[in-house]
């Protein structure tokens, strides 16, 4: 797996950036008028370039490091790609055909065996990535996936949430009372799946594996969601029995955490139903959008990413931003530092505009 982001790239500097409390949102200079000018932008793709080149260049730097540490060359005719974005840089773009132009150039410039699957779910398209190639492992079509998502930061993005309303005039506050807004990010990534059998066939040593996988959607509108929490709710149950693991099981949660009242506000009343009178004390929730920034459709990948980092080392990072957490809250967030949890069982929770709810229930390597 690889990702890549406003705190770097190598898997193991951002995560001790992660841990130690570091935070990717800076101010970045808008011509529009903002509600706020913070965003995590990646350092080594200047914003100057066009939006299309850095999708392009973000997609494929990302992607050849995901497959090298799998120990696999791009253009294994085993390798099946799955990529998900939200509009990438459709909206700020002249004479895109089509919002899958920027996946076809990707695998066709690395050689890649395959024509790449496509999808687009809001800001849980990488999520949905990782659930569709789980999907074609499991019917057998395939052997082997690189599934994840990309996303760079636009202006009509950062314009579209200012009018939205959901971007924060003062900062990124998952879960806290004075959460009043999301902050953009942009950033990739993607993960190797891959069967048991071919794993074990040629020596491979997995960073974890993907036990089940389930969404359910809203259909309530096109941004808000559901306030009843129950489509979240039946996404995680979905997960869940997939997986063949119950609520107890469950150690560790990526939460969505966007820092909009809202949806933390559903993911408070969801959690509270999945995990009430499961007889533990609930699994530990952590968030990594105060850091990352919101990187929209790349969100979902990324937060698997970290989800079995935190599942190998058995500690989360602090939530960035998150100082008074809100009231009802239903479970144990890590504050002012690192915390470490005990259990092989993770979650990665993503809640996408439209009502795209999807959960991925992740075990520790064995």
């Amino acid at each position: 797996m690889a990702w890549s982001s406003a705190l770097g790239s190598g898997l193991r500097e951002v995560w001790d950036r992660l841990l130690g409390g570091a935070g990717g949102i800076r101010p970045v200079p808008s011509p529009h008028p903002l509600r706020n000018e913070g965003a995590a932008v990646l350092a080594d793709l200047p914003l100057e370039k066009d939006p299309r080149e850095r999708q392009y260049i973000l997609t494929r730097d990302t992607v050849a490091g995901a497959v090298a540490d799998a120990g696999l060359e791009v253009t294994d005719p085993r390798l099946r790609t799955v990529f998900g974005t939200s509009f990438a840089a459709h909206l700020d773009t002249t004479g895109v055909a089509s919002l899958d132009d920027w996946c076809a150039e990707v695998t066709g410039a690395l050689g890649m065996a395959h024509a790449p699957v496509s999808l687009t779910t809001a800001c849980s398209s990488g999520s949905d990535a990782l659930l569709v190639g789980a999907e074609l492992i499991r019917s057998g079509d395939a052997e082997i996936c690189l599934c994840g998502a990309a996303d760079v930061l636009t202006p009509a993005k950062r314009l579209g949430h200012t009018v939205l309303g959901t971007m924060s005039p003062t900062a990124l506050r998952a879960f806290d009372q004075a959460h009043d807004g999301t902050l953009l990010g942009e950033g990739a990534a993607f993960l190797v799946l891959e069967s048991g059998r071919s794993a074990r066939a040629r020596g491979a040593r997995p960073h974890g594996r993907l036990l089940g996988a389930g969404s359910a959607n809203d259909a309530v509108n096109t941004a808000a969601p559901d306030l009843s929490g129950d489509s979240v709710v039946a996404a995680v149950g979905r997960a869940l029995r997939s997986a063949g693991r119950s609520a107890a099981d469950v150690a560790v949660i990526n939460a969505h955490g966007s820092g909009t009242p809202v949806n933390d506000l559903v993911e408070c009343r969801s959690y509270a139903r999945v995990f009430a009178g499961d007889g533990t004390a609930g699994p530990l929730a952590f968030a990594t959008k105060g850091a990352f920034g919101h990187t929209l459709g790349a969100t979902g990948a990324m937060e698997a990413v970290a989800v079995l980092l935190a599942l190998r080392e058995g500690v989360v990072p602090p939530v960035h931003g998150l100082t008074n957490v809100m009231p009802g809250f239903p479970l144990r967030l890590p504050l002012g530092g690192p915390a470490a949890f005990e259990g092989r069982v993770g979650l990665s929770v993503t809640l996408g505009f439209g009502g795209f709810n999807t959960c991925l229930a992740f075990g520790a390597a064995t």
